[in-house]
């Protein structure tokens, strides 16, 4: 399917590093002088001499590099320290924090001109309609860009009162038990599979349990999707201006929640007894911000404690936000300014952190990571740094200073610690260990090339640091699938597996034949993948030994219905208790007849 172009934000000091967008990254080369990352050249006819691998410095002008590896050491002068190491992204650590430096790696950059720019269903932006007029949001960051460019930090400070949250009671937010669910013939929201999905299957092929499609009047430019969670017998998406749950079983609606605004913001995964907070913008025309904060009871669907976060000065809520859930808080990232609330009632736990540096992006789950940048005199040299947070008091249990000049992209996960970093046309991996300090930086193999799958929506300066898929990790392993490999007629790929100690490659493991695979999560010892479907060939979920091998099926999704799996933009695949589920990321259509045929979420299971 083709993508619709996406615009890029303007460079500069916001903090938050900016998006790079989706496709194959560049490989390492030496670092590129400061500034914006300059356009690409053109691809020329055959590969030159050294494309696809490891550059090495003093590259020739205008040579055209390879795509998406891990940088090799070697680029960075050696720096002074206790630990006399070669230095790297990863900087040295100022007084207590001090960790040994290690080779810097490379960043993944636009494979072509007009590739959508990545998010994640942890702050996806406001996909529904543009943040702010484009007028506006232009202007604005230029000012910005003045502003910061003359000394002058994005977030001016308000007063004590002004950071408060104004608490309000959750009526705006009105459940509805009025499903829009019909059963039947497999061709509706929600409606169960009939005949015709499952005429087709062969022996030893899942079933198809439904087949939604949108029944929801959208805006001219669609709208994001967030989600799916699954929480124990429903699985729960949100869109536009509602979020609604449905049977696991047959997709039959059991609950929708209507929302007074566009849905904006949602953290990549709910706390563990299914309470979840998203962002909700605090008004219907193109000047509302990001700005509300709603708890659901995803099993039930009932409203719980809606707050305002309210600006923190002239120059906050300029960003989009980004939310993160660990244990009982929720964290609201966005440019110069953090806050966190318990999820059980919307007690403010903390916000704006004392000091120079301000986290700006938060990822979640079994630890608090946050992603801080700090204040400098030059919008081209960020300075950023990784933390471990007390999800109660805010408060970092450790502090790692990367090295000045790179940004923290992703996080791609949070235990063991395994950070994606940038500058300019440069990607690396880092892994840190459980202290904070040092393990190794990920180096691949010469001619592997790698592309996560982070999401194409495009967020206004603001950064979220989950949702990544294409990647997993154990204790003492980083898995990850690689781009497609062009040398054959179909399109398939690996997964490589790289120790977390050494960040070298241990071994590589062979999609099956014809298809692309890419890691989920980790599951009871093995990395969980998804097989992508083809046009004749379906998908399917399958698992893989830690010590690699065959990738062996779990299930296997009928080929009579590949057509249908493969035709899901920007798809979110998640599975849970035997079955699987797969969700648009986006629903967008030429016409409101086309709107209403679009399929929006499928399940398969045995």
């Amino acid at each position: 399917m083709t993508q619709p172009p996406s615009q890029q934000p303007p460079q500069g000091g916001f903090g938050a590093p900016q998006e790079p967008p989706q496709g194959s990254p560049q490989p390492p080369q030496s670092p590129p002088p400061s500034g914006p990352p300059q356009t690409p050249p053109p691809a020329p006819q055959s590969p030159p001499p050294g494309s696809g691998y490891p550059q090495t410095p003093g590259q020739a002008p205008g040579q055209a590099p390879g795509y998406g590896y891990p940088q090799q050491p070697g680029p960075y002068a050696q720096q002074p320290g206790p630990y006399n190491q070669q230095p790297g992204p990863y900087g040295q650590q100022p007084g207590p924090y001090d960790q040994p430096t290690q080779p810097g790696y490379g960043y993944p950059q636009q494979q072509y001109p007009g590739a959508p720019a990545p998010g994640d269903p942890g702050g996806r932006g406001s996909g529904n309609s543009p943040k702010r007029k484009p007028a506006l949001m232009i202007g604005a960051a230029a000012v910005a860009l003045l502003v910061i460019g003359g000394g002058i930090f994005i977030a001016t400070s308000g007063s004590d009162d002004d950071k408060k949250p104004v608490a309000e009671k959750s009526g705006d937010a009105k459940p509805s038990s009025s499903p829009s669910v019909n059963e039947g013939n497999g061709n509706g929201d929600g409606r169960e599979a009939d005949d015709n999905l499952n005429a087709g299957r062969k022996e030893g092929e899942a079933k198809v349990l439904w087949l939604q499609k949108n029944d929801v009047d959208l805006p001219r430019n669609g709208s994001d999707v967030y989600g799916p969670w699954v929480v124990g017998d429903t699985v729960v998406k949100g869109m536009y201006r509602a979020i609604s749950g449905y049977s696991v079983a047959d997709g039959k609606q059991k609950w929708t929640l209507k929302l007074p605004a566009d849905l904006c913001a949602a953290p990549s995964q709910p706390t563990t007894d299914g309470k979840i907070v998203i962002g909700v913008e605090n008004g219907t025309t193109d000047k509302a911000d990001c700005a509300d904060l709603q708890m659901i009871d995803l099993d039930t669907g009932k409203a719980g404690w809606k707050k305002s976060v309210k600006q923190n000065g002239l120059w906050d809520m300029m960003s989009d936000i980004s939310l993160a859930i660990s244990g009982d808080t929720v964290t609201v990232g966005r440019t110069g300014n953090s806050n966190a609330y318990r999820v059980s009632d919307g007690k403010e736990l903390f916000g704006k952190q004392p000091g120079n540096c301000q986290p700006f992006a938060f990822a979640g789950g079994p630890k608090l990571i946050a992603a801080s940048s700090c204040h400098t005199d030059d919008v081209d040299n960020p300075q950023h740094q990784i933390q471990e947070i007390d999800p109660v008091t805010g408060k970092p249990r450790w502090t790692y200073r990367i090295k000045r000049g790179w940004e923290i992209d992703r996080v791609y996960s949070v235990s063991p610690l395994v950070v994606s970093l940038k500058k300019d046309k440069e990607w690396s991996i880092l892994a840190l260990k459980e202290n904070g300090s040092f393990r190794s930086g990920v180096v691949s193999d010469k001619g592997d090339k790698f592309s996560p799958d982070c999401g194409t929506a495009f967020a206004i300066f603001g950064k979220s640091l989950e949702g990544c898929t294409g990647v997993a990790a154990d204790a003492n392993t980083f898995y990850m699938s690689t781009s497609p490999d062009s040398s054959g007629t179909a399109r398939t790929n690996k997964v490589v597996a790289f120790d977390l100690n050494t960040g070298k490659s241990k071994w590589k493991a062979a999609a099956p034949a014809d298809s692309m695979v890419k890691p989920l999560r980790m599951e009871g010892g093995n990395v969980l993948l998804y097989v992508e479907a083809g046009y004749s060939k379906g998908g399917g979920i399958a698992t893989l030994a830690p010590t690699g091998g065959t990738p062996q099926m779990v299930l296997r999704h009928p080929v009579s219905t590949a057509e249908i799996e493969s035709s899901f933009y920007d798809s979110k695949i998640v599975y849970a208790d035997g079955r699987s589920f797969i969700a648009s990321g986006r629903v967008s259509a030429s016409n409101d007849e086309e709107e209403l045929e679009t399929k929006t979420m499928m399940a398969f299971g045995n």
